[in-house]
């Protein structure tokens, strides 16, 4: 926006020229303000309230272009017309290659003083504008960098609520585990037991998320290898001493790591209480890609599923598997071709997108 009452600092050794620029641009508004060489001009201009400045090139001493080159030398400098009697061209070219708004040529006459108005006219806008955009650009970058900071201190709250949760996560499954070790009645054992398997499971979780990078992301392989460790050192004796895993590099959502991480659990603790009823055997646990779906399966050699008699086909167990299935929108079915029991979770590998509204009511 131009000033109310702009100052035009007009640096030119003509004291004639001068006195016609101060009656023909007072007249349209502005203040002028006279400088009769490029020193007196810089002194001047280093005092403030100068709005545009007109400048010509030939003065003794400090010419109009190393004058202009030590006025853009000022931060924040306003904007420089360049003035010359010369019509040589490449002056020109000069002066606006350093930094000049604008050009013209003057006459001895005055004849001039109009087209330096609007000259000066046009500096102030284009400087105004210029000014405009600059504060522009650093609101931008002023709430991007809130931004950032924003973004910063929430990822740091969100590692702490993982970190605190985990944590109490790991305490109750680390109780259950006693209660488990002290109960004498056997089936209050396992159902603790298991308790505590379900609990580890989404423990592990959020102690991953803690500690990764990205806490949008699990990777489900390290996840998966975490959970299983935990099992093993909480299994009597040797019961999942062959248990193992392989498992590709695939990185899920939290939440659907947690229904992974539960159903994992409860094949393999089904596995281990009914695989071997003589003891110990192995246990193999498969993630894997297949197209755009993930596979996961929990195998053994032992008995085998039989749906009259064993208790891996019904109760609490199958109803989680289910749950859990149908969060993950999953399918569950075991492989009749595998001499003990291998049971196989596909899903989609990317988490299905929610259908709109008006899509859900037709």
């Amino acid at each position: 926006m131009k000033p109310a009452t702009p100052t035009l600092l007009y640096i030119d050794d003509d004291e004639v020229l001068a006195r016609l620029v101060d009656r023909g641009l007072s007249r349209h508004g502005f203040k002028v303000v006279h400088a009769a060489s490029g020193p007196e001009g810089l002194d001047r201009l280093k005092q403030g309230g100068i709005d545009v400045i007109a400048l010509d090139q030939y003065m003794p001493g400090l010419d109009g272009l190393e004058t202009l080159e030590q006025i853009l030398g000022i931060p924040d400098a306003p904007p420089v017309v360049f003035v010359t009697g010369s019509q040589d061209s490449s002056i020109a070219v000069t002066a606006l290659k350093a930094g000049a708004a604008d050009y013209l040529v003057k006459d001895a006459q005055g004849d001039f003083i109009p087209l330096l108005q609007v000259a000066v006219d046009s500096a102030l806008r284009q400087a105004a504008l210029q000014r405009a955009r600059d504060e522009a650009e650093a609101e931008i970058h002023a709430s991007r960098d809130r931004y950032a900071a924003l973004a910063a201190e929430r990822e740091v709250l969100l590692r702490e609520v993982n970190h605190r949760v985990g944590n109490s996560l790991q305490i109750i499954a680390s109780l259950l585990h006693l209660q488990a070790n002290s109960a004498t009645q056997d089936d209050v054992k396992a159902a603790l037991t298991n308790a505590m398997g379900r609990v580890a499971a989404v423990a592990q979780v959020h102690r991953r998320l803690y500690t990764s990078h990205d806490l949008k992301s699990v990777m489900l392989n390290q996840y998966l290898d975490a959970l299983l460790e935990d099992l093993r050192r909480s299994a009597e004796g040797n019961r999942m001493s062959r248990l193992t895993l392989r498992a590709e590099p695939i990185e899920i959502d939290p939440d659907r790591a947690v229904a992974v991480g539960i159903i994992v659990n409860e094949l393999v603790m089904n596995a281990v209480k009914y695989a071997y009823p003589d003891g110990a055997g192995p246990i193999h646990v498969n993630l894997s890609t297949q197209g755009d779906d993930l596979e996961i399966s929990i195998a053994d050699d032992g008995v085998g599923l039989n749906a009259k008699s064993d208790p891996r086909s019904t109760g609490m167990g199958q109803r989680i598997v289910s749950t859990m299935a149908a969060k993950l929108e999953a399918s569950v079915e075991r492989d009749p071709d595998h001499a003990g029991t291998r049971i196989v979770l596909r899903f989609r590998r990317a988490k299905p997108a929610a259908k709109p509204a008006n899509a859900a009511a037709s």
